[in-house]
C-alpha cells in the first residue's frame, strides 16, 4: 500500500488546515487595509475647526448639564490689571488688540485657573 492510500484521513486534515489558515490570513490583512487609519484623518478634520475657535477665544460662557442640574461656566483670556479682594480686573484680548476690559467679582467657591494650574486670587 502506498502512503497515501494509509494517510488518507490524516492529509486531508492537513490540507484543510492549509486551506482554512491561508483564508484566515487573507481576510485579516483585508480586514487590516481597511482599519481605523482612515477614520482617524476624518475625525481630526472635523475638530479642527472648533479647536481653532477655541484657541482664538477671548470670553466665554457655557452652560453645561450636570447629573443635578445645569452650570454656567465663564472663562474670560487675557491680561490681569489689578486685583482688589474678590474683583478681579482683565483686559480681554490678545497681546497686540484689546477686546475689552471687563471687572469680575469672583465668588468664594469659584475655581480660579493660572496658564491651565489652579491658582489663587
Amino acid at each position: 500500500m502506498s502512503f497515501i492510500r494509509t494517510h488518507t484521513k490524516l492529509l486531508l486534515v492537513a490540507a484543510s488546515c492549509a486551506i482554512l489558515g491561508a483564508g484566515a490570513s487573507a481576510i485579516a490583512s483585508a480586514g487590516a487595509a481597511t482599519g481605523a487609519s482612515s477614520a482617524t484623518p476624518k475625525r481630526a478634520a472635523l475638530l479642527a475647526g472648533p479647536r481653532r475657535w477655541a484657541a482664538r477665544a477671548v470670553h466665554g460662557e457655557l452652560v453645561l448639564a450636570t447629573k443635578t442640574g445645569f452650570v454656567t461656566a465663564t472663562f474670560d483670556r487675557g491680561a490681569v490689571q489689578s486685583v482688589n479682594g474678590q474683583v478681579l480686573t482683565i483686559t480681554e484680548g490678545t497681546k497686540a488688540k484689546t477686546y475689552k476690559t471687563v471687572s469680575l467679582t469672583i465668588p468664594g467657591g469659584a475655581k480660579v485657573r493660572d496658564d491651565g494650574k489652579p491658582g489663587t486670587l
